[in-house]
């Protein structure tokens, strides 16, 4: 591939870096602790990712490679896992020693540079042996904090499965950037070359930043879902329940439970809810359930758990406190499993989008 295409891959990827970590320390949607030291490490990683493509020239330049800052974007990744779960270790005197390798990094460079400078006492062999052992501790570092973060992360009692998958996933892209790093070492230790480290680099240019910010925005929305529900069950706010005027003719006792299971246990939530799941509850079977459904409220079971999700939605996006959250993470907390079926739902049932409602509530 021709290098200029690459450059500009390189180039155009490591813009878009730059921008998620600006935005997630400026935008209101993203903006909290956790995302501060994710930008950070972002901005750290594209950092990296240009003083690796490009041959290093300049001073300034030299030292920021010689430093490895690959000691400080494992430590804060750490942290942004931790904050994520809550975990304790935040709060522990020795976290802040997890910062001491970069420490030690910067230090020797100042050392070596300043009797480069003044005395001339050694040669590049010993700059490039410094910088090997360097070079091998930080993957080291890096290995080990990841892998731990991925332990704690699967131990933690504090966070929800959506918000575990996520980090786990992020986790495991974090861990593939550690691979590549260390197969574009060896290819260029053992053979030489660079092929394979241009492939690789392309690679991640490409993935990196897409997987990351589908992450982050996917986490972030899982977040808002969860500060909302935790807001309904505080009892800070008056939580009207959902009532349906059950049918006269409707005399089924199956289907009076079933009006019982969504307004009292509040089933529809569920987005993994199925026919199966609720004729277990009802100790009948799944035909008979939609059958008797279909004749005595002349809908399918689909429409009639969708009817509860929507008037959930309705009363979280008329409520102005709701209105700092995004209206996806409404459509999750309802109980809608993403934002295509909730919008399509939506528009179907009232004949306007869930934004059009929103700002339709605003006004009145």
């Amino acid at each position: 591939m021709d290098t200029t295409i690459l450059d500009f891959i390189v180039i155009a990827s490591g813009i878009m870096g730059y921008f998620i970590s600006i935005s997630l320390v400026t935008t209101s949607f993203y903006k909290n602790r956790a995302n501060k030291y994710l930008a950070f490490s972002l901005f750290l990683l594209t950092s990296l990712t240009f003083l690796g493509w490009y041959d290093i020239e300049g001073y300034v330049l030299q030292f920021l490679d010689n430093i490895m800052l690959e000691f400080l974007v494992t430590v804060t990744l750490f942290t942004y896992f931790l904050i994520q779960i809550q975990h304790s270790y935040l709060k522990k005197r020795w976290y802040k020693l997890l910062y001491v390798p970069f420490f030690c990094s910067l230090a020797i460079e100042v050392f070596i540079t300043f009797f480069h400078a003044f005395f001339n006492l050694y040669n590049s062999d010993f700059d490039v042996i410094i910088y090997d052992i360097k070079d091998i501790l930080g993957f080291a570092y890096n290995v080990f904090l990841i892998f731990w973060a991925r332990r704690l992360i699967k131990k933690a009692t504090t966070i929800s499965e959506d918000k575990r998958r996520w980090l786990l996933r992020l986790n495991l892209f974090i861990i593939c950037i550690i691979i590549v790093w260390l197969l574009s070492n060896i290819e260029l230790y053992i053979y030489d070359s660079e092929y394979v480290t241009n492939f690789l680099w392309i690679s991640l240019s490409f993935l990196f930043w897409w997987v990351l910010y589908y992450g982050i925005f996917r986490l972030q929305i899982i977040v808002q879902k969860e500060e909302i529900h935790r807001y309904l069950v505080s009892g800070k706010i008056d939580k009207t329940p959902i009532k349906k005027q059950i049918n006269e003719t409707t005399v089924s006792k199956i289907i009076t439970q079933l009006y019982i299971l969504m307004e009292e246990e509040e089933l529809y939530k569920n987005p993994l809810l199925s026919r199966l799941d609720l004729a277990t509850r009802l100790e009948t079977s799944e035909g008979y359930l939609s059958q008797i459904i279909n004749q005595e409220i002349n809908k399918s079971i689909i429409q009639f758990v969708n009817e509860y999700r929507i008037e959930a939605a309705k009363n979280l996006l008329h409520n102005p406190i709701f209105n700092k959250y995004s209206i996806e993470a409404i459509g999750l907390e309802a109980g809608f499993k993403s934002k295509s079926v909730f919008y399509s739902t939506f528009k179907t049932n009232l004949g306007m989008s869930p934004g059009a409602f929103r700002k339709l509530q605003k006004k009145s």
